[in-house]
């Protein structure tokens, strides 16, 4: 949806670790979100898959280095909405600027070594990554708005990267629309119903039914004027079948960690589908 090496100061290490007593580590530098990992992860997998190329590569870094500083950065944020430095906010300022750099230094590589085309559906996502980021600033990041403008921000990579290894435009587009409208957009309104249903509390199972159906309708438009593959209808229905069986009554309880792993696994399915399609098509 990502090797760094950074310094601070002559002994970086040595001053992570001072700075980290009482810390841990990983709590700072990583998200705890599973479901984040697949956000960002599967725009660069299918983007590599569909058009693998150096410049690809150097902008899946980019995008992992970037999803990986949105963690620290939150915790940065938040200690000063507070008015307090804790023993975890210089722990955290050093592993944004870290990742920070990682993505800037790929991203800069990706431009030098590819075509500018690349940076069109980028510059499409801004508006929708600056939402998520309004909202982290205020620590409302997981409110509904910020986690769908976010999610569609990091499907535009999938187009960029494979506009990077030489897809055309159209299929690149494509490409965004299908992961965002199809897969990613309706996937978070599916956990979102499910995890209710788990709290016993209402949940929105028409909105996640029929944006996955919307998702089919758009797979198939685009199937049908040739910029996307027959498959991924195929993907598309098979993300509306598991939203509509798992938030029916023939479905028995399913836990948080259940539901989060299935994604993953629906998550790489149709990744698989999408670049088969598309290494297919004539």
């Amino acid at each position: 949806m990502m090797s760094q090496v950074t310094s601070f100061g002559s002994s970086p290490v040595k001053n992570l670790n001072a700075s980290a007593v009482g810390v841990r580590l990983r709590n700072v530098a990583l998200p705890v979100e599973h479901g984040g990992w697949g956000l960002a992860l599967e725009p660069v997998a299918l983007g590599l898959c569909v058009a693998p190329g150096v410049p690809g590569l150097f902008l899946g870094v980019a995008t992992v280095a970037a999803f990986l500083t949105r963690h620290p950065l939150k915790i940065v944020a938040g200690d000063r909405r507070r008015g307090r430095r804790f023993p975890r906010t210089p722990v955290a300022e050093r592993f944004a600027l870290a990742y920070a750099a990682v993505a800037l230094v790929s991203f800069v590589l990706a431009v030098v070594n590819a075509p500018l085309v690349f940076l069109l559906p980028l510059a499409l996502a801004a508006p929708f990554a600056a939402v998520q980021l309004v909202y982290d600033a205020k620590g409302r990041s997981r409110e509904l708005l910020p986690e769908l403008s976010g999610a569609t921000a990091m499907a535009s990579v999938a187009a960029a990267i494979a506009l990077a290894g030489g897809l055309r435009l159209a299929p690149a587009l494509a490409l965004w629309a299908l992961l965002a409208a199809a897969r990613v957009v309706p996937s978070i309104l599916y956990v979102r119903a499910r995890l209710r249903m788990n709290h016993g509390q209402p949940p929105a199972i028409s909105s996640s039914l029929v944006t996955h159906a919307a998702g089919v309708a758009l797979a198939f438009a685009l199937a049908w004027a040739g910029i996307a593959p027959a498959l991924a209808v195929v993907a598309a229905l098979l993300l509306l079948a598991r939203a509509a069986y798992a938030l029916s009554r023939l479905c028995t309880p399913l836990t948080a960690k259940q539901v989060g792993f299935s994604e993953i696994g629906f998550g790489a399915l149709n990744v698989l589908l999408l670049a088969l399609g598309y290494a297919l098509r004539p």
